[in-house]
């Protein structure tokens, strides 16, 4: 194992050091300028480490590093400046799916992703953000589980039949609120987003699996369709990073990262957050990097990530930016202004001379200071350039480490199915001829003592849930539920 992944050629080979791999980067730079490559070199290099990837594939070639490279003259004629045999080389890949159809499908459960985020997902305001969370601590509290829609639908539903009780206890609940947010459900499965929720849920360990040679599994997520949705895109992957950031354990800075984790469409995660998530982003990008997980921003301009954010990727590389707008501008000088200064020229006007498949590269040094940056002649990929075929695609998949692990969706019972039990049955009691319950025997104080049934389903069905409920309060997973920084479940290990 080498102790760097080659980015390209300076007038020395740039290196990004595998043991400051943790400390994040920035890929940046306009549309057609070389991004996705860049990526797919950086996956590739630390794969070939050991190191797991996960990567989401917007614009669909990313999937090519599954295959192997077929290089061409030119790319043999790069290669050769850097002194650098190109081996044609294929990444082992897991491919992944929020639809189920170009990978295995990646889920998770409602509780696990949490009210925060679904909220984000959602687009709701504060006040039907509060209500959600509401469900969610009566959920929590009780033990009840919310694995899928249906299950925060029929939540949501029993929340608004008992809005005063649920109000006198945790505030405020309006039935009119609750409708909103049912309906920005329904608009959620209409964009293809139940298929998220539910279970098997994905497992970390298998997105930080090695194949028998060390080399670390490239998870590539599927998401040219995805990304029709932005908002379900980008809070899937938040919610994924900090699941790795509750899940997985302190390790310090290790001699390389135990997972490389790179959101593309970075902007994506920023637009339109509130304060207080972008508060929490700040804080899990600040902390995951002691689990040893890198996190690596793919975006078009530095300016797409907030500053808090941004001070904290400490390896970057900026291909080309154009700037004819204000805007445009602003944006190069604070791309310029990130690196430490070359004084052979000006860094905003080598940013705007940038060929396709060269940068501006800056990496941490063996000290965890940023080097001088540096023009850099990216190096050509070991494996293919461009998308594989549908048929090359089955054939992976056929290979999965994860194979016949996800592939069937699972529906055990949940909230969905207690409330329905639970309304049944208390319909019959309600709706038993009075004869009938004469006939029955009567023969304990206690039970004489009750009061009879009311007349009303609704009530009836709120008792018989609130019975059920107390039976699941003594139960492990009513005893064990916390929830994390993003508001989601915190899995015990």
């Amino acid at each position: 194992m080498s102790d760097g992944v080659m980015i390209g050629f300076s007038d020395h080979p740039e290196m990004l050091r595998l043991d400051r791999a943790n400390r994040h980067g920035l890929v940046a730079g306009a549309t057609g300028t070389g991004k996705t490559v860049t990526l797919q070199i950086l996956a590739q290099g630390l794969s070939d480490a050991g190191v797991p990837v996960f990567a989401a594939d917007v614009k669909g070639d990313l999937c090519g590093i599954a295959a192997l490279g077929a290089p061409n003259e030119k790319m043999l004629a790069r290669a050769a400046t850097m002194n650098l045999t190109l081996n044609p080389a294929a990444a082992p890949v897991v491919f992944w799916d929020l639809f189920g159809e170009q990978g295995h499908p990646i889920r998770a459960t409602v509780s696990e992703m949490g009210p925060l985020l679904i909220s984000r997902m959602l687009e709701l305001n504060d006040v039907q953000e509060g209500v959600l969370s509401v469900v969610f601590r009566a959920a929590d509290d009780e033990g009840l589980l919310l694995l899928d829609l249906k299950d925060l639908q029929a939540a949501l539903t029993f929340a608004s039949d008992n809005a005063p009780a649920l109000g006198a206890k945790y505030g405020n609940v309006s039935p009119t609120t609750v409708a909103t947010i049912q309906r920005k459900l329904l608009m959620l499965e209409d964009q293809g987003g139940a298929g998220l929720f539910g279970e098997p849920a994905l497992q970390l360990s298998d997105l930080m699996r090695t194949d028998g040679s060390g080399r670390g599994y490239v998870n590539i997520l599927a998401a040219n369709r995805l990304i029709a949705s932005p908002r379900l895109y980008a809070t899937f992957l938040l919610w994924l990073m900090s699941e790795l950031f509750e899940e997985l354990p302190e390790v310090g800075d290790p001699d390389k990262p135990r997972l490389a984790f790179f959101f593309d469409e970075a902007h994506l995660l920023f637009r339109d957050a509130p304060k207080p998530l972008l508060e929490k982003v700040e804080q899990v990008v600040r902390l995951i990097r002691s689990k040893g997980v890198g996190v690596y921003f793919v975006t078009q301009n530095p300016a797409d990530i907030p500053e808090t954010v941004l001070g904290q990727l400490g390896n970057r590389i900026q291909h080309a930016l154009r700037a004819y707008t204000p805007a445009e501008q602003k944006g190069l000088r604070a791309a310029a202004q990130s690196f430490r200064e070359n004084p052979a020229f000006d860094t905003a006007e080598a940013i705007q001379g940038l060929g396709v498949g060269e940068a501006l590269v800056s990496v941490l040094d063996e000290r965890g200071a940023p080097t001088v940056v540096q023009k850099t002649l990216v190096r050509p990929p070991a494996s293919r350039l461009g998308p594989i075929t549908p048929a090359e695609r089955t054939a992976v998949m056929g290979q999965s480490p994860v194979r016949g692990l996800y592939d069937a969706a699972k529906d055990r019972e949940s909230a969905f199915e207690t409330l329905k039990a639970r309304a049944a049955a208390a319909a019959e009691v309600v709706e038993a001829p009075p004869a009938r319950r004469a006939a029955e025997p009567d023969d304990e104080p206690a039970r004489r003592a009750q009061p009879r049934a009311r007349a009303s389903n609704r009530q009836g069905m709120g008792e018989a849930f609130a019975k059920s409920l107390l039976r699941q309060a003594g139960s492990t997973i009513a005893r064990e539920l916390m929830r994390g920084l993003l508001g989601s479940l915190k899995k015990r290990r």
